[in-house]
């Protein structure tokens, strides 16, 4: 089937019919020395995993790809990766999708179409003995032809937003052009017009909403997405900056 997909040359494709994880094989692969660039992609996973260790239901008909990349940047910086990744899914979906369908980017990583989550991004990474980073794993899941039900946050596919019977192959193409040219313009430019373009977007920015942290969950303003990617907060009892957790309504 790889031979069905055409990638830019940056990429190496790996492709497979079914897997546990995309990202469990991409990391197995980071570690035995994988190239920046190499990409996973399955038909369907049967273990998948989304943030905090959940659940991602992964059926035939949906785009499941973890992407190998060693950027020469600290850890932190790389994590501006998911900004960029979150604009190319954004793009991917915007081709495909009626132009009336609206088209946000939910902090720190998901994309809503129609107010509902298309697409969701998972990171993950490791640093050598003296902390650099080694490689970071950019898992990314498109909903093209369903979405899960009964999920704490409503979700959608791009088939159900009127894309059609797409075939998951032209999104996976799409995704890559994309993300290529966002991830150029990153490295050229940093990350501040990755930042105006994922704020041109922004899910509820400027509006109410309820930041989800380990410790426990803030309401404030959603002010602003700071220079490294923080979720600025204004809360009753000051300013503050999330650099990690989950935000709804």
């Amino acid at each position: 089937m790889a031979n069905t997909v055409k990638l830019p040359p940056p990429f190496r494709l790996v492709a497979l019919d079914s897997i546990g994880s995309s990202n469990e094989e991409a990391r197995r692969l980071a570690r035995a020395g994988a190239e920046d660039g190499t990409l996973v992609w399955a038909r369907e996973q049967i273990a998948g995993r989304g943030r905090r260790g959940r659940f991602w239901a992964s059926p035939p008909g949906n785009l499941y790809l973890s992407l190998v990349l060693r950027p020469d940047c600290a850890p932190a910086e790389a994590a501006q990766l998911g900004f960029v990744a979150a604009l190319a899914v954004g793009e991917a979906c915007g081709g495909f999708v009626p132009p009336l369908v609206e088209l946000h980017h939910k902090w720190p990583n998901d994309v809503l179409l129609g107010g509902r989550k298309a697409s969701g991004i998972l990171l993950e990474s490791e640093s050598d003995p003296a902390g650099a980073l080694d490689w970071l794993v950019l898992g990314v899941g498109i909903n093209v032809a369903s979405a899960p039900e009964e999920t704490e946050f409503p979700a959608t596919s791009l088939r159900a937003e009127g894309a059609g019977d797409l075939p998951v192959e032209p999104v996976l193409e799409a995704f890559s052009r994309h993300f290529l040219s966002w991830t150029d313009r990153w490295l050229a430019d940093g990350f501040a017009p990755v930042r105006a373009a994922w704020k041109r977007r922004a899910w509820r920015l400027g509006e109410a909403i309820a930041a989800r942290l380990p410790e426990g969950e803030l309401r404030g303003r959603f002010a602003d997405l700071d220079e490294t990617g923080a979720l600025v907060l204004e809360t009753p009892q000051g300013v503050r900056r999330i650099a990690a957790g989950e935000v709804f309504a």
